[in-house]
C-alpha cells in the first residue's frame, strides 16, 4: 500500500502523491525541541515518514499522538509501528484537543492545507493553537510549486496572525515536490 494508492482510491482525503523524503522529514523535525518534548502530536501522519523522525528524536517516557482521518493510513500506520510511545488516532484533525486530551509541546502537521477549505483550516489550526503549550513548537510544510497560490499565502498570514514567532526554511529540494518547512512558536 503506499500514498499514491490512497490518493487515488480518496483524494478529498489524501492530500499527497508521493510519500515525504527522509530529508523533508528532518527538516519538519529539526530544531522544534522534540527531544526535550513530554507530549507531541502529528497530523495527517499518512504513512509514517514524519512519525519515524518524531519518534527517533523523542525521549523514551514521551508520548506521540498521530490523527488520521485516512481509516486505511490510520489502521496501516498502527499496525506497522510497534512502538509503546505512539498512539494512532482515526479522526479529523479539528478534534486534536479532545484526541490529546493534554497540552502538547509540539504539533507536526503534513496536512494539506492548500486544497482544503478556508474555514477548515481555520478550524484546525485553532484546535493547534488551543493545544499547544504556551511556548510551544508547530512545524508544517508547503511544496514550493504552490507558495504564490492564494490558499498558499492565506496559510503564511493566517499563522504570522496566530503565532508569536515564524520562520521558514530553506527549500528541501531532495522532496517530490521541493517543499520548505514553517515552524512556528505559540505565544507565551
Amino acid at each position: 500500500m503506499s500514498i499514491t494508492t490512497e490518493f487515488f482510491r480518496r483524494p478529498l482525503m489524501t492530500g499527497a502523491v508521493a510519500a515525504s523524503s527522509r530529508r523533508l522529514a528532518y527538516a519538519m523535525t529539526d530544531g522544534v525541541g522534540l527531544e526535550r518534548a513530554r507530549t507531541v502530536a502529528e497530523l495527517g501522519p499518512g504513512t509514517g515518514v514524519f512519525t519515524d523522525a518524531i519518534l527517533a528524536r523523542l525521549a523514551p517516557d514521551a508520548r506521540l499522538v498521530a490523527v488520521e482521518l485516512n481509516p486505511v493510513l490510520a489502521a496501516r500506520l498502527s499496525a506497522t509501528r510497534r512502538d509503546s510511545r505512539l498512539t494512532v488516532v482515526h479522526g479529523s484533525a479539528d478534534e486534536l484537543t479532545t484526541a490529546v486530551g493534554e497540552p502538547v509541546d509540539v504539533v507536526v502537521s503534513g496536512l494539506p492545507w492548500t486544497v482544503m477549505p478556508q474555514d477548515r483550516r481555520g478550524h484546525i489550526l485553532d484546535a493547534v493553537t488551543e493545544v499547544l503549550a504556551p511556548g510551544g513548537r508547530f512545524t508544517t510544510f508547503a511544496y514550493v510549486h504552490a507558495a504564490w497560490t492564494p490558499p498558499a499565502r492565506h496559510l503564511t498570514a493566517e499563522l504570522a496572525c496566530r503565532f508569536d514567532r515564524l520562520e521558514r526554511s530553506r527549500t528541501v529540494w531532495a522532496n517530490l515536490p521541493p517543499a520548505f518547512v514553517h515552524r512556528a512558536t505559540q505565544r507565551l
